[in-house]
């Protein structure tokens, strides 16, 4: 891997001992393209730029071609060899013998032609067979376009408008690319991206030599060809199927998730998320990172990751009240990415790698800021105890989220870590606390109510022990008493009750 990434760390003395300042730094001179052209390079492409790439490719595949031409040229050699030498052993007439010559020879010439057409590279195939399959209709082509789809062709036809003659030429070639594209969906998705990559060159270069188009105009045109055939071919080539793209990403996500317990403090990042207007900066820079996946132009996941590269540097810029180096870059990319976890990371990644203008990736912010963003995917494949300044048996527990990071002393905290990382190591404090009380708390509901089960089985044990010994007798109920005149018979001799009388004085 030609981007490096060398963290220069100190163990923590835990004696009341300060800390060293931690930083992940990187040369800026191993972003650039290791054959030393100048341009940036990328792990995609071996460390080199799309330029010694496409050379270097060309190289090993022509050379790949030969051998394998050599070899059928000697296995055939030999066949025809030691056929010969069995047909002379037997004493076989001249003139058969001239007659099976000229077979084999017809026969090897047949063979040779085939075995140049099968290893030969299929971007070699002549340009009137491509006119040819160009003519063909393409289904994708004359399909119902969709919505952005029909938007952004209109865009581009406005836009050629401005060109003139030489507008009208770019768009026949745009139309025939995409009708030949059409026609090798078959091939690798290496071979498309070589394709693209070619179309790219040879636009570029008729733009400026024969149309003689200014070159800011140049790069304007470039842009709009690429918006609009890559709208086209997206659902085609970015993560096919038959590339291990959805593999990557998917490890790329486990990755980070199992990394959540990696703070800033250990990356070393140099950013105060307890300042209002940083903390709104790297929600931004997320926010922009993430939103790299729902574009279509590799121009415009480019713009997402150049947004939040600049957000970064926004951040670090106000916490440090100074310019923002490439030793803080890289370090707070990192933590971005494993903050926001980015969907098909990988994906995009290689969608921009294979088919955006290599101009834009070799040169400018835009490249530098995606060298790096594959320079900090890089370091978090490889992320390990060393790099984090950790004990093996640390790193192993917080991976698998026995244990996390605890809280730092007071005065093991260098005099530059921000208040970010010492409030973060006070709310882990906390955590933990009321994890110990809950867990003391859980102990004793557990303790009580065990006691009031004993509690109650005492008390019922005691009961029966008690009736048991003073058995309960029921018995019968009492006749009613009769009423104390019911038996009198006299009672309806009784006078009649007296009435008060009035008086009338």
């Amino acid at each position: 891997m030609f981007l490096s990434l060398t963290l220069f760390s100190s163990n923590r003395k835990k004696m009341n001992l300060k800390s060293e300042r931690r930083g992940i730094h990187v040369d800026q001179s191993e972003l650039l393209c290791k054959k030393g052209c100048g341009y940036y390079g990328n792990p995609a492409w071996q460390g080199f730029c799309s330029k010694c790439w496409r050379e270097e490719y060309h190289k090993a595949r022509q050379k790949q071609i030969q051998e394998d031409w050599e070899l059928a040229e000697r296995l055939q050699r030999e066949e025809e060899e030691a056929y010969a030498s069995s047909q002379s052993t037997q004493g076989a007439q001249s003139l058969t013998f001239s007659k099976f010559e000229e077979k084999k020879t017809n026969e090897k010439t047949r063979k040779v032609t085939t075995v140049k057409k099968f290893f030969t590279a299929s971007s070699r195939t002549g340009a009137k067979k491509e006119i040819q399959e160009a003519k063909a209709p393409s289904p994708s082509i004359n399909r119902q376009a969709s919505i952005e789809t029909d938007r952004v062709s209109k865009e581009f036809i406005e836009f050629l408008k401005t060109y003139h003659k030489p507008g009208q030429d770019i768009y026949k070639q745009c139309k025939l690319f995409l009708d030949t594209m059409n026609h090798k969906r078959d091939l690798s998705i290496e071979e498309q991206s070589e394709c693209a990559q070619d179309f790219y060159q040879n636009v570029a270069e008729k733009l400026q030599t024969r149309w003689k188009v200014p070159p800011e105009k140049v790069e304007k045109a470039m842009d709009q060809i690429e918006k609009y055939i890559m709208t086209r071919q997206y659902k085609y080539v970015f993560c096919p199927e038959t590339t291990d793209d959805e593999k990557k990403d998917l490890a790329v996500q486990k990755r980070i998730r199992a990394l959540h317990w990696v703070t800033p403090q250990m990356l070393c990042v140099p950013v105060n998320e307890e300042i209002p207007e940083v903390s709104d900066m790297v929600v931004k820079a997320i926010t922009d990172i993430i939103e790299m996946d729902s574009k279509r132009v590799p121009r415009d996941k480019l713009a997402c990751i150049t947004k939040c590269s600049k957000h970064i540097f926004n951040a670090i810029k106000i916490t440090k009240n100074e310019p923002a180096s490439a030793d803080d870059f890289l370090p707070t990319l990192i933590y971005i990415v494993l903050k926001g976890n980015p969907p098909r990371l990988q994906s995009n990644i290689q969608y921009i790698t294979r088919f955006c203008n290599p101009s834009r990736l070799m040169t400018g912010e835009d490249g530098y800021y995606f060298t790096n963003l594959c320079c900090a995917v890089a370091f978090i494949e490889k992320l390990d105890a060393q790099s984090l300044n950790l004990s093996q048996e640390d790193f192993d527990r917080f991976m698998t989220g026995q244990t996390s990071p605890k809280k730092q002393e007071s005065d093991s905290f260098s005099p530059d870590v921000c208040l970010g990382v010492k409030q973060m190591y006070k709310n882990l404090d906390l955590l933990s606390q009321l994890n110990e009380r809950q867990e003391r708390i859980v102990n004793e509901a557990k303790k009580l109510e065990k006691d009031l089960i004993d509690w109650t089985d005492g008390i019922t044990k005691e009961v029966q022990d008690i009736v048991e010994k003073y058995p309960l007798e029921i018995k019968p109920k009492n006749q009613a008493l009769a009423a104390i005149d019911s038996e009198n018979v006299e009672n309806d001799k009784l006078p009649p009750p007296l009435q008060p009388q009035v008086y009338a004085g």
